[in-house]
């Protein structure tokens, strides 16, 4: 496959769009180009070329009268326009190669649409002109700017063929970038899919109040939060720690405010402090901010459960 994209300064939303597609079809020839007839000749031309047709491959915003916009009202530029055709596919392929799951179409197209909503829509926006309602100036459109060469690297290099080389050997380092974090968030939805189950499945102790999760890093928290309201902590065991750890549960979204607090007299200690304080030997630490403790054995952190509920 030959993919074709505008030369000169690059976006996050031709990176992107472009990244995509070098997923779904490894191997594929890069050229970065305005030149009509080496664009006519690519499969996929994204954010150059005048003409949005999935069909054909093209998927450019720059055109007169371009109109394409989410139900939301965001506007797409490139890199919505190749996700809202391949980005399902990209997901299901990524989340096989990267984790051995075989996604179903739906999973895989609900998937797509939370990534869309979550990155790739900032970054149309980003590049329409509405960054005010973009993450700020580290947000990714930014950080990809940040790899195209600057006026400094542009004095060193002397010629233009030698600064189209290095903007494309940059251009291929955002590429690198940008797939880690698509990779990344498919990983990351497709181990909350997969923990579902698990997190329902975990025992139920001290009247229902304390849930126990045969491992820490389970995303239990949106489940917990809406499924089990009796739940006030959360037990679990960290392998790679070779711990257990009690966990509060987020009274909503985005909050510190917790349905029950940790004791505030566990609030930063350590060690013996903690031992004496709970008359739990094996106790490690209790975050200052009351919302995570420790013991290394569950009977130790069973008890430091048991003593947060009954205060």
């Amino acid at each position: 496959m030959l993919i074709a994209t505008h030369s000169g300064k690059f976006h996050a939303d031709d990176v992107w769009g472009v990244t995509v597609l070098d997923l779904l079809f490894p191997g594929s020839e890069l050229v970065r180009t305005r030149d009509p007839d080496r664009i006519a000749m690519a499969d996929f031309a994204v954010d150059v070329g005048d003409v949005w047709d999935p069909a054909t491959g093209r998927f450019d915003h720059h055109q007169k009268g371009f109109a394409g916009a989410r139900a939301s009202g965001v506007v797409y530029a490139s890199a919505g326009l190749v996700w809202r055709e391949h980005g399902a596919r990209c997901v299901a392929r990524v989340a096989e190669q990267h984790t051995g799951q075989v996604l179903t179409p739906a999973q895989a197209q609900d998937m797509a649409y939370a990534i869309d909503g979550d990155v790739v829509q900032y970054l149309d926006m980003a590049d329409t002109g509405a960054a005010r309602s973009a993450p700020g100036g580290y947000g990714l459109s930014a950080v990809i700017s940040g790899f195209n060469p600057n006026w400094l690297d542009e004095e060193r290099t002397g010629t233009p063929e030698a600064m189209e080389a290095l903007r494309l050997q940059q251009f291929r380092r955002a590429m690198d970038f940008m797939a880690d974090i698509l990779v990344n968030q498919v990983k990351y939805r497709v181990g909350g899919l997969l923990a579902v189950e698990r997190v329902r499945g975990g025992a139920r102790l001290e009247g229902g109040r304390l849930l126990y999760l045969d491992h820490a890093g389970l995303p239990w928290t949106g489940i917990v939060r809406n499924e089990m309201p009796e739940v006030l902590f959360v037990l679990s065991y960290s392998p790679s720690e070779q711990r257990h750890l009690l966990h509060v549960v987020p009274a909503a979204p985005e909050s510190f405010v917790a349905r029950k607090d940790l004791p505030a007299a566990w609030a930063g200690l350590r060690g013996e402090a903690l031992a004496q304080v709970t008359g739990v030997p094996d106790a490690v630490f209790c975050h200052n901010a009351r919302f995570i403790a420790a013991a290394i054995s569950y009977e130790g952190a069973l008890r430091m459960a048991q003593l947060a509920l009954a205060e």
